[in-house]
């Protein structure tokens, strides 16, 4: 990657609805120039999609829940188990298998703690092979995911 799909690539992911023209003016190439760049950063997987990024709290969703989760195992069968299920459940908005004490971290959002304790109940506690989730509340964000740092 060069320069120009560096800053191709930082403006779009800070707004995806850029119009062509003004993203060419702003990285300095030509309209057909700029829209090639683009065509080749998308065939590429470097930009694997567009989408709106949602205000939590203007759509209703007014606290965000982090929880580690330990599995009862390391088996394959266990792990392919429990990321299967995860992959089913859209209350669920990340899951990344990690290093260190937890095996699991999630992120969710929900609109109140007591819809977030519902979910726990009915949902999160019905996984396969865990043996313990560990709750941690967001009390506000003091960062919010942006896009890469690609500079």
């Amino acid at each position: 990657m060069d320069r120009i799909d560096v800053a191709i690539l930082s403006t779009l992911q800070k707004n995806g609805q850029t119009s062509m023209s003004k993203l060419s003016e702003m990285v300095g190439l030509s309209l057909s120039a700029c829209h090639r760049r683009v065509k080749i950063l998308e065939s590429e997987g470097k930009i694997s999609s567009y989408a709106a990024r949602l205000d939590a709290k203007a759509v209703g969703l007014e606290i965000q829940v982090f929880i580690e989760v330990k599995l009862t195992s390391q088996r394959q069968e266990e792990i392919d188990a429990f990321e299967s299920a995860i992959k089913r459940m859209p209350e669920v908005l990340e899951c990344h298998f990690i290093s260190g004490e937890a095996d699991y971290l999630m992120r969710v959002a929900a609109r109140s703690t007591s819809d977030y304790e519902k979910l726990y109940r009915n949902r999160l506690s019905q996984l396969p092979s865990v043996s313990q989730m560990k709750t941690l509340l967001s009390l506000s964000a003091v960062k919010e995911f942006e896009g890469y740092h690609l500079e």
